[in-house]
């Protein structure tokens, strides 16, 4: 190449980085202006300036271009690690993209068109300052830096050190309830697979239910049988040895009429004294408001349960719209009765059906109690003409119960709308986003405890009640855990609903909000065991894939109204944190009741919110959907409110990029001790590989930590199994520290509950899970069940 075309090159090349220089420039200058003015960060606008400058330097060909670029760089990597220490993920948005810029410049045919070579400087060498710069930032950052502590480690971290208590297990190793046993830890006494050979997992079979928007099921396992439903609450039969289908009961549901299509699990119950047909049973809950019963052995409707097997769900609720009320949660078997709740429509109308809870005879369908929160101290059917008082929280987690103290363990959402409760009343704010306590006998309250007081945030208790022996100094004590979207746990004796770890009433922010409404002064916090809500938000949380989309969160989190945890929604936007799916969502806690550690994966991804006026809704043309628009709504972007002065918009906090506004990770999955309170380990859930800006793939194994949906199920061997990431992997870890074991990539995104269980006909332990993505969650989605065993006559 001659030396006329090398210099050609270089002018070229010179030019065009000139230009992006000055074009990339120009944005921040005007983009960091906005923030400087609403009080951010200053950083941004003198960059830009600078940039400016050298950019307009290097189009005219001069030296001192090359340098002003060095400098800005090195400028950056000070004011990176200084905002944010050592943090790669946080860095990233901050120093990644000028780094690239200044090695362009100051290393290419740039560099030696602009420098001479006496002051030319080798790579080596200009390493120098930029580890200089490095290390005078963090030196910055560790003695100026004041952000939030992380109250995750308020209890501090400590290793697992007990010994495991052995727990009996089943001679037949089944699943038997939605969370293995009625109070849900999802704790398995089997111990054939073990962190020593669990590496030898293989995939044994693969079923598939389809056509099915996800398959979000945890499968139920008796005898030789696995027994499973798909988003349109088809049922399946399959051998629990190969998967084979033995039958398939189809509900006759229209998958449009519902805009959350789920089915999480079914029931069964072994009728006392009888045998034949029906003598056990599957009960599926239906999209479109029904109760079915169906024979355990072939699949057909037993018709000795209501009319045809099955019963209406509609029946004393008025008139409800497709797609207002249905159940996603598996019925609650409890001494002879099928308890059930509800999910309502969230944010279309105030008035919209009851939450009420219902018990029905299992065996014949008969009503036996209600819970109606509006008449709590009535249990019967509403008399001819009226209905179950509307518009009061609904109860659409999962449940669970204690035989042996008669009570059935409700967790309850808040009433609709979620974001304006100006109209609710004493009975809405008494029993919303709460942990309830029914005699199971009678429906009578028990008691109740409210994890949120007059809840302004979504903040639904979506996950099942965990009931275990809770070790205290003075002996182990009946207890439920209950976890929330707060990403609080609170402890409470079942007995009673006392706090058995401390719980403390603390104020929260009061400003903002709408005349209309009112802001409860104190919220519940638990004292004694870590909380996974996150620290309070700062600008410098604020993250981007490059330095544009991050401005651009820091300039949205600027504009908005943030207090802190609990700032009330109101015509400015706010940001929630965290958001409406967590914290903790409907996948739980697991507990290893033989070591008492908590397993808990939660998510961290916040929203962002404001009112409507009524006139700005109308004019929006916003409307509570009808029953021919069902299938196509969904939750969280513009919602009516209607009935109410205010709709809304809220939404997952998303840079331009379809990036969370806040750092990495989005997902983790952790572990407490019980005993001590204290942190065992925690760690980013999922890798980047399925996920990306704009929804696209990056197909790189990087731990991000993903939003995450479904739960964990831990073993008595010491392994805890979890997929309910974006990347597809099922993994399996050691429980008490965390070590990754094994992974295996799933066909679909496994947004589910793992089970396990022992075949009868081989005597192998099978890990099953559902993989079938999210209809919210941008995942591979698909039909499957899916299991995995150790070969064919390992030891």
């Amino acid at each position: 190449m001659t030396e006329a075309s090398t210099s050609l090159r270089a002018m070229v090349l010179l030019r065009v980085c000139a230009c992006l220089v000055v074009m990339l420039a120009v944005a921040l200058i005007f983009g960091g202006a906005q923030l400087w003015q609403l009080g951010g960060s200053a950083y941004y606008f003198i960059t830009g300036v600078s940039l400016f400058a050298a950019g307009v330097l290097l189009w005219c060909r001069r030296e001192l271009g090359v340098l002003l670029t060095a400098a800005t760089v090195l400028g950056t990597v000070v004011w990176g690690v200084w905002e944010v220490g050592l943090d790669g993920w946080a860095l990233l948005p901050r120093v990644a993209l000028l780094l690239v810029l200044g090695a362009v410049v100051c290393f290419s045919p740039i560099r030696d068109a602009l420098i001479s070579p006496v002051r030319r400087r080798s790579w080596l060498a200009t390493l120098v300052p930029v580890v200089a710069a490095i290390g005078v930032g963090a030196l910055l950052h560790h003695f100026t830096s004041d952000l939030p502590a992380d109250p995750m480690y308020a209890m501090g971290t400590a290793h697992w050190s007990g010994t495991p208590r052995p727990v009996e297990t089943t001679p037949s190793g089944d699943w038997l309830h939605y969370g293995n046993d009625q109070g849900g830890t999802r704790f398995s006494a089997l111990s054939q697979i073990d962190p020593g050979n669990v590496a030898e997992l293989e995939l044994l079979w693969t079923a598939r239910l389809g056509p099915t928007d996800s398959m979000q099921v945890t499968p139920l396992k008796i005898d030789d049988t696995l027994y499973v439903c798909n988003s349109n609450n088809d049922v399946a039969a399959l051998d629990a040895e190969t998967g084979q289908q033995k039958w398939r009961f189809a509900a006759g549901v229209d998958r449009n009429k519902a805009p959350h299509r789920a089915c999480r699990g079914v029931a069964y119950y072994r009728v006392p004294e009888r045998t034949g047909t029906c003598a056990e049973r599957i009960y599926t809950n239906t999209l479109d408001a029904r109760l079915i019963a169906i024979d355990a052995r072939d699949g057909r409707r037993c018709q000795d349960f209501g009319t045809n097997g099955e019963i209406s769900l509609r029946k004393g609720m008025g008139e409800v719209e497709d797609g207002y009320y249905y159940v996603t949660s598996a019925p609650t078997l409890v001494s002879g009765k099928l308890v059930i709740g509800g999910w309502i429509a969230d944010n279309q109308y105030w008035g919209e059906p009851a939450g009420v809870v219902r018990a029905f005879d299992a065996v014949t369908g008969a009503f036996v109690w209600a819970f109606d929160m509006g008449r709590p101290d009535r249990q019967s059917e509403p008399p001819e003409g009226e209905t179950y008082t509307p518009a009061t929280p609904n109860a659409w987690a999962p449940m669970s119960a204690d035989e042996s103290l008669d009570l059935v363990f409700v967790a309850t959402g808040n009433a609709t709308p979620d974001y304006f409760g100006g109209y609710r009343r004493e009975f809405d704010d008494a029993y919303s986003s709460a942990v309830v306590a029914i005699e199971a006998s009678t429906g009578r309250v028990r008691w109740a405890f409210q994890t949120v007081h007059h809840d302004l945030w979504d903040y639904d208790v979506a996950s099942q009640p965990t009931l275990v022996d809770y070790p205290t100094a003075n002996g182990s004590v009946p207890a439920v855990i209950q976890t929330t979207k707060r990403g609080e746990l609170f402890v409470l004796n079942r007995e009673t609903g006392e706090p058995v770890v401390p719980v403390e009433e603390r104020p929260v922010p009061q400003t903002g909000g709408v005349p209309e409404d009112r802001v409860h002064p104190t919220q519940p916090f638990t004292v004694g065991l870590p909380s996974f809500r996150g620290p309070v938000l700062d600008e410098r949380d604020m993250w981007g894939i490059t330095p544009l989309d991050q401005l651009w969160c820091r300039i949205k989190f600027r504009e908005a109204h943030y207090e802190g945890h609990f700032t009330p929604p109101g015509l400015v936007p706010t940001i929630s944190t965290p958001g409406y799916m967590g914290g903790s969502n409907w996948g739980g806690v697991s507990v290893d009741v033989s070591r008492s550690v908590l397993v808990l994966n939660t998510n961290h991804v916040f929203n962002y919110l404001s009112l409507l006026p009524r006139a700005q809704a109308d004019a929006l043309g916003l409307k509570p959907f009808s029953s021919d628009q069902a299938g196509s709504s969904h939750v969280g972007g513009l919602t009516p409110g209607a009935r109410t002065p205010y709709g809304g918009q809220s939404g997952p906090f998303f840079s331009p990029l379809v990036a969370p506004c806040n750092r990495p990770p989005y997902g983790r999955l952790s572990a407490v001790d019980l005993t001590t309170g204290k942190l065992l380990w925690t760690q980013p859930l999922g890798t980047a590989s399925e996920s990306g800006p704009l929804g696209l793939r990056s197909l790189l194994p990087l731990p991000l930590g993903t939003p995450n949906s479904g739960g964990s199920l831990v073993t008595q061997s010491g392994l805890t199994f979890i997929a309910a990431a974006q990347d597809r992997y099922l993994r399996a870890f050691e429980t008490v520290s965390g070590k990754l074991l094994w992974q295996t990539q799933l066909p679909a995104a496994g947004m589910a509950t793992p089970m396990t269980y022992l075949s009868p006909s081989s005597g192998r332990q099978i890990v099953v899970i559902a993989a079938g993505g999210h209809p919210y969650i941008p995942t591979a989605r698909g039909d499957y069940i899916v299991a995995f065993a150790r070969p064919a006559g390992s030891k």
